[in-house]
């Protein structure tokens, strides 16, 4: 499964302890839908059901929002 993704940021976040969570470690996102980004949020549970080989696009990359199927991805894209 793959996912377009719209940044707005041009740099950086910094992190540091009070980035940590209750089990002292920092989640950073890799699914493209958190709200808290750079960091989970834990929005990744709404791409549970994504297909291999699908490219999703969720509506303002809300995980709330609207899921559409926008393409496939070849054999030698994955």
């Amino acid at each position: 499964m793959a996912r377009e993704v719209t940044h707005e940021e041009n740099g950086p976040a910094k992190l540091d302890e009070s980035d940590m969570g209750d089990d002292g470690m920092i989640y950073v996102c890799q699914c493209g839908l958190s709200d808290s980004k750079p960091l989970c949020d834990g929005s990744h549970n709404a791409t549970a059901d994504e297909e291999d080989g699908v490219i999703y696009k969720y509506v303002n990359d809300d995980a709330d929002g609207e899921r559409r199927e926008i393409g496939e991805l070849d054999e030698a894209d994955e």
